[in-house]
């Protein structure tokens, strides 16, 4: 098989990108979770497991769109 260039999101969806957008969303995910949901998380109070799942998807497609944004505007 020939040996072809990754397009631009399998580079960003694969290896040091990749590894990196998830650490930002499990960073950044978690703070907002803590934040948006402190009471429920740390009380008695039910927890919208909709709203935990959508606070990590949100740092992640950021950091995804920003990593395909730069290797975009690198493109020749």
């Amino acid at each position: 098989m020939p040996n072809r260039p990754k397009s631009i999101l399998g580079q960003v969806l694969t290896g040091a990108i990749l590894r990196r957008s998830l650490i930002v969303t499990f960073i950044v995910g978690s703070l907002l979770n803590v934040i948006n949901q402190g009471d429920s998380l740390f009380t008695t109070q039910p927890i919208d497991w909709i709203k935990l799942c959508l606070t990590f998807c949100v740092p992640f497609l950021v950091t995804t769109y920003g990593a395909y944004s730069a290797l975009m505007a690198q493109k020749p």
